[in-house]
């Protein structure tokens, strides 16, 4: 198995939501041993956000493209094809201003390309990441999964959707919330970890 980890926390070693991937990661290699990790950090190496230099690359046939156009679109070839070359993906989602991290949205960004990763058929859009097993590692100072503040999580709704429009609906979301109330922080990791069945 390939397992594609992706830290998009800007917090380092200190990031609930990185270590709640770790955990997620060591489970799934004692389940499957022999499988490798290949690590994409967005906060040490962002993506850039999307210009019209990229859009204009993603429309032009590959062929055609001049060499800016062919730098321009080479990270959305990269994070294709480290999506494309994974079994699992482990996505670590700090919830932030009850969304994901800017540096999450443009890998998305780079990610989501009409007649490669989706298409539009007669039917409606058909996602073309199919066979792929996501883990989300959430991490959030208060409670969101339930509760009067359940309604301001667009974290996991957004992701299940354009994760889910892209083809991997097999998700798993696993939560380490509450680490800023002191109730909760204790236990908070764990709780996460152990929700994970692998």
């Amino acid at each position: 198995m390939q397992i594609l980890q992706v830290i998009s926390s800007a917090r380092g070693a200190e990031s609930y939501s990185t270590r709640l991937s770790q955990g997620i990661i060591d489970k799934l290699l004692a389940a499957h041993p022999g499988s490798t990790v290949v690590v994409r950090n967005l906060a040490t190496h962002p993506f850039p956000h999307l210009e019209e230099a990229h859009l204009q690359a993603y429309f032009t046939p590959a062929e055609s493209r001049s060499p800016e156009q062919q730098e321009a679109v080479r990270h959305s070839d990269e994070a294709i094809a480290q999506v494309m070359a994974a079994d699992a993906l482990v996505v670590g989602v700090p919830l932030y201003n009850f969304s994901i991290a800017s540096s999450l949205k443009s890998w998305l960004d780079h990610l989501t390309r009409a007649g490669i990763t989706f298409r539009y058929t007669p039917t409606g859009p058909e996602g073309l990441i199919t066979g792929k097993k996501v883990y989300l590692a959430v991490a959030s100072g208060g409670i969101y999964s339930e509760g009067p503040q359940q309604s301001y999580d667009f974290a996991v709704p957004y992701l299940r959707t354009i994760l889910g429009f892209l083809g991997m609906t097999d998700l798993t979301v696993a939560r380490a919330e509450g680490v800023k109330l002191p109730e909760f922080q204790a236990a908070a990791l764990q709780k996460g970890i152990d929700s994970v069945a692998v």
